[in-house]
């Protein structure tokens, strides 16, 4: 099996992940600032268990170059990503320690504590079925954006996001990822019990992306 197969065994929830409403308004540039604002602090949140979830990886890996699979994501987290983020966030005006010291959202405890669980439950490869729907999925959030239509990006005041997922390092990360995940799983038969409960990893992680979404939308209701 591939990756392509379990995204087609969840099609209708990978599409309103990908076209969620949050998404379509970054697009378009009518998505409020409170809500941007909101998602970014709690992705900040969310990106410091995602590191700890591919040190998990690292940990679950049977040998040496399954621990090195893992761990340029796992680095790039801890070293760029996380740092960059934060780099982000102030120039929204939104301040580390203000962003550590909030509370996490409903949204993000459910997700992050699923990945961890899948994890160490699990072996590596119910991990990365769990892990993956967030690194490709942000990879086609960017590539549907730049799709004619979906996106204005003249003054646009998200296109420094869209440009960052969209942009070739980081649509070349995710799939490596992925490309990773389709080494692990392409002895199995999705039809398998083993398939199947590798289809619920990736299946459940992808309703809980698209939650994350709307956990930003609703903190302007």
């Amino acid at each position: 099996m591939n990756h392509q197969q379990l995204i087609e065994g969840c099609q209708s929830h990978w599409d309103q992940y990908i076209q969620h409403p949050f998404v379509q308004q970054l697009g378009n540039a009518s998505l409020p600032k409170a809500c941007f604002a909101h998602y970014l602090q709690q992705d900040y949140l969310y990106l410091i268990h995602y590191a700890r979830a591919f040190a998990l990886a690292v940990f679950k890996s049977e040998n040496p170059a399954q621990m090195r699979a893992s761990l340029p994501s796992l680095f790039a987290l801890v070293d760029q990503e996380i740092s960059l983020h934060i780099d982000y966030c102030q120039s929204w005006g939104l301040d580390e320690a203000a962003i550590i010291a909030l509370p996490e959202g409903v949204a993000t405890i459910a997700y992050t504590r699923y990945l961890i669980d899948a994890g160490v439950q699990g072996d590596l490869t119910d991990l990365y079925a769990a892990l993956v729907p967030c690194a490709l999925g942000y990879a086609h959030v960017g590539q549907w954006l730049m799709q004619p239509g979906n996106t204005t990006l003249a003054n646009n005041p998200y296109r420094d996001w869209i440009d960052m997922y969209a942009g070739d390092e980081y649509q070349q990360a995710a799939k490596a990822t992925t490309d990773f995940f389709d080494e692990l799983i392409a002895d199995i038969d999705i039809n398998s019990a083993r398939g199947q409960r590798l289809q619920q990893h990736f299946s459940t992680a992808t309703r809980m992306e698209i939650a994350f979404w709307q956990q930003g939308l609703d903190i302007s209701n």
